[in-house]
């Protein structure tokens, strides 16, 4: 599905974004701290000026579990507008999304509302939502980051709090890159002072 060398690529390219903003590869990568350092504003659909009452809650009541999302670019300057709703990791991944479609140079997606103020998607890329959600999961929890996890033996649910994600995002990480079925192997390498 993915060109060669695209997932050597996104884990290059989020130990690299780490280092531009100085941090190490082990380290959180705050999303909103990344569109700040790349110039992409972040706005709550609810402090948009101008934007309808009914459009809005459309946005955040009747249809919030529909999108999480968007990115909205006039060519020179990307917006992406967040999904206020969400809780918990979502937000971070929804954010760290939109970034991964920025970062890799995606074209964007024609989005219209319906006349009763429904978001229609016209066109649906499965290959860039595939490279974004790869990236993504990168950006999130490059595998330097797994590996630290695997050896200091966090759960699921201490490394998504450690690194601002879901439990979800953690062991989809986990399970894609094959460290979910080697917890003992990085233990007992970090206790023998070995090189990791």
């Amino acid at each position: 599905m993915f060109q060669r060398g695209f997932k050597t690529w996104c884990e290059n390219t989020a130990v690299s974004l780490r280092k531009s903003v100085r941090l190490a590869p082990t380290e959180a990568l705050d999303a909103r701290k990344l569109a700040d350092h790349l110039g992409i504003e972040v706005w709550d659909p609810r402090t948009i000026s101008g934007l309808d009452p009914k459009y809005l809650s459309v946005l955040i009541e009747e249809d919030a579990d529909s999108w999480s999302a968007v990115t909205i670019s006039d060519g020179m300057k990307d917006v992406i507008i967040l999904n206020p709703t969400h809780r918990g990791g979502r937000p971070a991944s929804d954010l760290m999304h939109e970034l991964s479609h920025i970062i890799i140079g995606h074209s964007p997606t024609r989005i219209d509302i319906s006349e009763n103020g429904l978001l229609i998607l016209h066109t649906f890329d499965r290959v860039q939502e595939e490279e974004a959600k790869w990236l993504c999961g990168c950006l999130l929890l490059p595998r330097p980051a797994l590996l630290l996890i695997r050896r200091l033996g966090l759960d699921p649910k201490a490394a998504a709090k450690k690194y601002g994600t879901s439990e979800q995002m953690v062991t989809f990480r986990l399970n894609v890159l094959g460290l979910a079925r080697q917890p003992g192997k990085f233990v007992r390498r970090a206790s023998s002072g070995r090189p990791h």
